[in-house]
Parts: C-alpha cells; structure tokens; sequence
C-alpha cells in the first residue's frame, strides 16, 4: 500500500466538522490577535506603526516559511499529530505573549507561533481527503473555512473589545484563553486517521511535487494574486487601527475594533463567487474582484467614519472573492501529482504577502499617511490584474469551462 492508497474507515463526519472548525477558530483568532492592539503597542514600546506591525508580520512570515517542511513532515509521522501538536503549541505560546518582557522576545514568541499555527492550514486538507475520501470532503473543507473567517474575526473582535479595560496585555491573554478552549474541542474531537503507509523518500517527492508547482505559468500568476492581494489587504488592516483611532476619526479601540465585522462579508463574498466564476470564467472573475477591492480602498480615503465602513466592506467583500478565485484556480491547474505542493506553496505566497505587504504598507503609512498607503495597495491590486490578465489570456477558454 502506497500513501497515496486511503484505508476507508468508518467516520462521524460530524465530529471532524467540528474538530477542524475548532482548530480553524483557534489558529487564526491567535495569529491575528496582536492586530487590534497595534496602537497600544506602538505607545507601549515607543514604536511607529511599522516596527508594531511586526508583532502581525513575524507571525505571518514564519507561517509562509514552516508550511511547506511541516507538510513534508507530515507524510513521515502523520497528519493527525501535526494538527494536534499546532493547537496545542500555538495556544501555550499564545498564553505566553502577555508576559514577554520585552519587545524582541514577543516577536520571538511570535515567530515561533507562527511555526506551531502552520501545522493546521499546512496539512488540514490532506487529512479530510484521507479521512472523509474525496466525495465526502467538500463540507468538512467547508467548516473549515468557515472557522478560519470566524477565528480571524473573533481574535480581533475579542483583543480590541478587551483593549480599554484590560490594555494589550489582557486583550492577547483574552484571546490566548479562547485559543487555548477552541484547540482543546480539536483534541478531544479530532478523529485518528486511517491507517497509512508514509511515503517513500518523502523529501524527494516533495521536492519534485515543487517543481511541477512551480512549472505551470497560470499557477504562478495565482500566487502573484495571493502574494499581493494579501498584502494589500494586510496592509489596510494593519493601519485601520491608527487611522480610525486618531485624527479626525477619534474612536476608541472598542469601537474601532468592529472594523473587523467586515470579514463577514467576506464570508459571505467567498462563498458566491463560485457562481460568477461559472457564468463568466475565472479570468473575469478574478480581476473583477481585485478591482471590487481596489474600488474599496479607494472608498477609505475621505474622513467619514460612514464611507470608510463602506470601504472596508467593499474591500474585505472583495479580496475574499479574489482569494477564493485564486485558491480555486490553484486547485483545478495543479498536477495530479503536485496538488499539495500546489496548495503549500499557494499558502506561503499568501502569507508572505500578509509578512511583507503588511509591514511595507504600515511604513508607508508612518512616514505618508493614509493616502499614499491607499496609492501603494490600489498600485500592488492592479498589478495582479495584469499579472493574471497577461498569464491567463491565452488560457482563457479553458477558464471558463
């Protein structure tokens, strides 16, 4: 039996519903926490909003960098313990943040929980096909993603309500203690998986599985759109906290923080754009999107607090139909035998873009303002436009089928 060969197994595909939904909730409420609090933490350690968004973009970074050996890893000791041992790890570190003594060691404890929440989004999909088969894994991947958006927005909702009364100190050990519940509901609900023989030489076949991933010219456009979509993304919601909480705008953090309730049009987004796909091709979907996002930035710049929340809905609305698109693309153009590589290397392009986008566009914001972070992130999004236009064209009857 090779690993490629799946044991059927009697499955309460409820019950991996549920894990994998608590594992996407814990992994991503923790590591987008810090964002919510980027202002306190800039007047905490006398830091402008670039060197505070690094307590997001280390995070990020080391993701981007670890889920590619992590999901080697996993062909040799299984998917299972990877997930769990990413929980687990990622939620102890989260409960450690609120304690660092300094700067440079949260930021050192925030690259190391980057490394531990890559186990889950770097082999998560490859335990529900193996789990569920490939019939029976379409609403399992959709908890999943279900969980991450939930994740992503319950961190910060909890880190920026907390903020006023419990300062960045409680918000993240607010957020570490909902980590730290969600990760244990994976434990105690994560099904083993079936059994399997790891793969033979799994360095090399990973390595070649990256290279075919790396050989097809649609698949790098795709992850040019991850890489700056992303950022551009990241960067806008890395600076929301200093341009809502400042001048003339002036909420609290509290208030501030219900920014983040976008993200449930981005659910919302992510989940139709299937149906624009199918009526006009994925070429015109996706650049509609990232020109729905574009759009949305561009609706932040006047000083009214009504406009801006009609910006970032517009904006977070479209960036998920852009990803979803992307992420899509990716799956259906990856060969057969590099799907997973595919997928890794889709997911580290997207979080190097949150790494490095998010940190250059907060230093664009520090030393120019809103205006020429809003310049910076439309330039990045209409590169990606052209980027999937000009890979794509030739390709683009076989898009929309």
């Amino acid at each position: 039996m090779t690993a490629d060969l799946l044991v059927p197994v009697r499955t309460d595909t409820r019950r991996v519903k549920v894990a994998v939904a608590a594992a996407g909730i814990s992994s991503f409420a923790l590591l987008y926490a810090p964002q919510p609090v980027l202002p306190q933490l800039a007047a905490q350690y006398h830091l402008d909003p670039g060197g505070a968004s690094l307590a997001v973009s280390v995070a990020t970074g080391a993701l981007a960098i670890a889920v590619l050996p992590i999901a080697a890893l996993s062909e040799i000791v299984g998917r299972r313990p990877v997930i769990m041992t990413s929980v687990i790890a990622s939620a102890a570190l989260g409960l450690l943040l609120p304690v660092a003594p300094t700067y440079s060691v949260l930021l050192v404890l925030r690259a190391l929980q980057g490394i531990a929440i890559a186990g889950f989004p770097g082999v998560a999909a490859a335990y529900l096909v193996e789990q569920l088969g490939k019939t029976g894994v379409a609403a399992a991947v959709g908890a999943m993603i279900a969980g991450n958006s939930v994740g992503g927005m319950l961190g910060r909702l909890s880190a920026g309500f907390s903020a006023d009364a419990l300062g960045y100190h409680g918000a993240l050990t607010v957020v570490a203690v909902v980590g730290l519940i969600f990760s244990m509901i994976t434990v105690f609900a994560l099904p083993p998986a079936p059994p399997r023989e790891p793969a033979r030489n799994p360095l090399k076949k990973a390595l070649t599985g990256v290279g075919s991933a790396l050989a097809k010219p649609v698949l790098l456009a795709q992850y040019a759109v991850a890489l700056l979509a992303m950022g551009a993304f990241v960067a806008m919601y890395n600076a929301a906290g200093f341009r809502l909480t400042g001048h003339p705008l002036d909420l609290s953090p509290a208030i501030a923080s219900l920014v983040f309730l976008s993200y449930a049009m981005g659910s919302v987004s992510s989940a139709t754009v299937g149906r624009l796909v199918g009526r006009f091709g994925r070429l015109r979907a996706a650049v509609g999107a990232l020109l729905v996002t574009a759009i949305g930035v561009l609706l932040t710049l006047p000083d009214s607090l009504p406009v801006v929340i009609v910006g970032f809905l517009v904006l977070t609305g479209g960036f998920f139909a852009a990803h979803a698109v992307a992420n899509g693309w990716t799956a259906a153009e990856a060969p057969a035998d590099a799907r997973g590589q595919a997928s890794g290397t889709y997911t580290l392009t997207y979080y190097l873009g949150s790494s490095i986008g998010g940190t250059a566009g907060s230093v664009i914001y520090a030393h120019a303002g809103w205006s020429w972070l809003s310049a910076a992130t439309v330039a990045w999004l209409v590169l990606a436009m052209a980027v999937v236009s000009v890979v794509a064209r030739p390709r683009r009857a076989a898009a929309a089928r």
